[in-house]
């Protein structure tokens, strides 16, 4: 009886060692760095705001989309 008792807490203790080798490392981070902040713009037309590089300039400032810039710009001829 001792001997099996003793089998089983060398297989448990082998168990946990060979778990514990066998987990992967934590990967190195690769991620590329977080990308600088950006200007936020308001849309001439509705006021929403967006990035610098999403906006779309036009005479009166700049949108957020093409149909709000010819809206603008139609309104403001008339």
């Amino acid at each position: 009886m001792k001997y099996l008792l003793l089998l089983l807490l060398l297989g448990v203790l082998f168990f946990v060692l060979g778990a514990r080798r066998a987990r992967p490392r934590e990967p190195e981070s690769r991620t590329p760095p977080p990308a600088a902040p950006q200007a936020m713009l308001r849309c001439a037309e509705c006021g929403v705001h967006l990035p610098a590089d999403e906006a779309l300039p036009g005479k009166g400032g700049v949108f957020c989309s093409t149909a709000h810039r010819a809206s603008f710009e139609a309104r403001d001829r008339a």
